[in-house]
C-alpha cells in the first residue's frame, strides 16, 4: 500500500566556514518517492558503489561539495568520498529540520532516499515528526521547552549516528551483527571504545583489512571520533549538525580546516594506539610513540583529582611501555612464557571514606612447548594476579631537572614538530599537574594460577619470566607513580623510574 510522506531536500553545499544556520536552500516537499529508493536497498546491492556513484553521478562538482576533485582511485578512497556526500546532504537536510523547530524522531536507513533525478539525498518526514514547542499548555515554559529541544536534537543525532555506523561497516547491516554494536552502547559503555569492540569483531572474516575500518582510522582516527560524538552516552554531549559538517572526517582535502583541541587530542592517542599496534618497535617507532605520549601529557584534558577519581574505575589494558622490552627470540629461556595480556583494574573502594581504590595488576601468559615454540603459539594458560589499594591525590609532574624536587620522572623535550604546535605553548611549563597514585605497600596480595599441575621448582621459573618479560610497575604495583593523562580512552601512568606506560579502555564485552 502506497504511503503518503513527504521527503526535504536541499541543494547546494556548505563549507567549513560557513556551516549552515539554516537549510541552504529550498524545501521541496514530494509525494511519494517515486523513482528513488532509500539508503538501505542501496547499500543491499552487491554492487553498491558503482551503481551509487553512477546514481550521484560524481563530476567534478559533485566532488567539490566535499573537498575532494578526485575520481576513482583505491576502494577505501572512493567509499569515503561517497559516504562523506551521502553523510552531508543528511546533516544538511537535518539541521534543516532543527532549525525550523522540528525533529525527524525516525531516521533511519530505510527513510533516507537518494533520488536519481536531482542526484540529492532526501529526507523523508514521515507522521511522527514533531514541533520542539510541548503541546501541553501547563509545561509550556521556556525552560521545559528548550530542556525538549535538546532532548529530541540528540535523539535524531544519535539516529545519524547509526546511519552512519551502517554506511560506514556495512557488517552492521546484518541485524545480529548490529545487536551486538547497539548491546554494547546500551550497557553503558563509552562509544569513544568502539573500535577496541569492533575490530576483533569486524577483523574475523577479513585478513587484507576491513575497508569501513580503515576509513575510520584515516586522518588519526577522525571517523571513530565523529561516530563517538554522534552516538556520546550522555545526550548534552552530542554533537550537533552544524559542528558535524565542520568536522575532519566530512571534510576533504582541499578544506582547510582548524580542528579543535579535542580533534587533536583524539589524533595523538589514535595514533599512539595504531603505532602500538604495529609491534615493530624500532628505535624511530620507539622514539615516535615516546613523543606522541609525551605530547598527550601536555594536553591532558582532566589533570583535576576528581577527574582522576571518576575516570580511574575500570578495567584497562597496557598496550606499550617506555621502559625496556625483553622478550623471548635470543634468551630463549626455560620455560618458554609468551605474555597474552597484561590489565589493570581499578574499583572504588567503599570500605574507605577517603578517595581509595582498589588497584589490581592482571597478568595473562601461555607456557608453551620448548620444542617448537616459533611456530606453536599454543600452551598451558595462566594468570598471575597482584591487588592492592592506593589512594589518588594531586601532585604535579616536572619538567625541568633543576625543578625536580625529589621527582624522579624526567620526561623529554615535548613541543617538537606539527603536533607540538597544537599545544599553542612557545615553551613547555616548569611542571604539569598529574594524579598521584599511593599504593599501600603494606597490603600487597599476590597470587598464580595455571592450567597445569606445576611443582614449586616450576613455578618459580614461570614465576620469574613473567616478571623478566613485563614492565616492573605492572608486578610491584608500588613503582607507579603518578597518572599524567586520562580520558574516556586512554590512560597513560608514570613509574618511578621516569618510564610510560600507555593503556586503553577494556570492556569486558570486548574481551569476552
Amino acid at each position: 500500500m502506497m504511503y503518503h510522506s513527504y521527503a526535504m531536500q536541499v541543494h547546494g553545499y556548505v563549507t567549513p566556514s560557513k556551516a549552515m544556520e539554516e537549510g541552504d536552500g529550498p524545501l521541496v516537499l514530494v509525494h511519494g518517492y517515486h523513482g528513488s529508493y532509500s539508503l538501505r536497498h542501496w547499500l543491499q546491492l552487491s554492487d553498491w558503489l558503482p551503481t551509487l556513484e553512477a546514481t550521484l553521478a560524481l563530476d567534478e562538482e559533485q566532488v567539490r561539495r566535499v573537498g575532494d576533485d578526485s575520481i576513482g582511485g583505491p576502494a577505501v578512497t572512493r567509499q569515503l568520498r561517497l559516504i562523506r556526500i551521502l553523510m552531508r546532504d543528511l546533516l544538511i537536510g537535518v539541521n534543516y529540520l532543527h532549525s525550523h523547530g522540528m525533529a525527524h524522531t525516525e531516521l533511519r536507513l530505510e527513510n533516507v532516499h537518494v533520488s536519481p533525478v536531482d542526484k540529492h539525498v532526501k529526507v523523508g518526514i514521515l507522521g511522527n515528526a514533531v514541533d520542539f514547542q510541548d503541546s501541553d499548555p501547563s509545561n509550556s515554559t521556556v525552560t521545559s521547552n528548550n530542556e525538549r529541544r535538546k532532548m529530541m536534537i540528540a535523539f535524531d543525532m544519535r539516529c545519524v549516528g547509526f546511519i552512519m555506523a551502517k554506511m560506514v561497516l556495512r557488517e552492521l547491516m546484518d541485524p545480529s551483527t548490529f545487536l551486538k554494536f547497539k548491546s554494547f552502547l546500551n550497557k553503558g559503555n563509552d562509544p569513544s571504545c568502539l573500535r577496541e569492540f569492533l575490530v576483533p569483531v569486524l577483523s574475523q572474516n577479513s585478513p587484507s583489512g576491513n575497508i569501513g575500518l580503515q576509513m575510520l582510522d584515516r586522518n588519526w582516527g577522525a571517523g571513530w571520533n565523529l561516530l563517538a560524538l554522534l552516538l556520546a552516552t550522555k545526550s548534552d554531549k552530542r554533537i550537533s549538525c552544524v559542528d558535524a559538517l565542520r568536522h575532519p572526517f566530512l571534510c576533504g582535502p582541499k578544506w582547510r580546516i582548524s580542528p579543535t583541541v579535542n580533534v587533536l587530542r583524539w589524533g595523538l592517542g589514535s595514533t599512539a594506539v595504531r603505532l602500538a599496534e604495529d609491534y615493530i618497535y624500532g628505535h624511530p617507532q620507539r622514539r615516535r610513540l615516546a613523543h606522541f605520549i609525551e605530547l598527550m601529557e601536555v594536553l591532558n584534558p582532566n589533570s583535576r583529582t576528581e577527574n582522576w577519581l571518576h575516570l580511574l574505575p575500570g578495567r584497562w589494558c597496557l598496550l606499550y611501555s617506555t621502559g625496556k622490552h625483553i622478550g623471548l627470540t635470543f634468551r630463549q629461556p626455560i620455560p618458554r612464557v609468551l605474555i597474552t595480556d597484561a590489565f589493570l583494574t581499578f574499583a572504588q573502594a567503599p570500605e574507605f571514606v577517603d578517595p581509595v581504590l582498589s588497584l589490581t595488576s592482571e597478568i595473562g601468559f601461555k607456557i608453551m612447548p620448548e620444542s617448537d615454540w616459533p611456530h606453536d603459539k599454543s600452551g598451558t594458560e595462566g594468570n598471575l594476579l597482584v591487588t592492592t589499594s592506593a589512594r589518588i591525590t594531586s601532585g604535579r609532574i616536572y619538567t625541568n631537572t633543576e625543578d625536580m624536587k625529589g621527582s624522579r620522572i624526567t620526561p623529554s623535550s615535548y613541543l617538537r614538530g606539527k603536533w607540538g604546535k597544537s599545544s599553542n605553548m612557545k615553551q613547555l611549563p616548569a611542571s604539569l599537574p598529574a594524579g598521584n597514585i599511593n599504593v599501600d605497600e603494606d597490603e600487597v596480595d599476590v597470587s598464580m594460577s595455571c592450567g597445569s599441575t606445576l611443582n614449586v621448582n616450576s613455578a618459580g621459573k614461570v614465576l620469574q619470566e613473567v616478571r623478566t618479560q613485563t614492565p616492573p610497575e605492572m608486578f610491584d604495583l608500588s613503582k607507579i607513580v603518578c597518572g599524567t593523562y586520562i580520558d574516556s580512552r586512554l590512560m597513560i601512568l608514570r613509574g618511578v623510574n621516569g618510564s610510560a606506560l600507555l593503556f586503553i579502555r577494556s570492556n569486558r564485552m570486548s574481551d569476552s
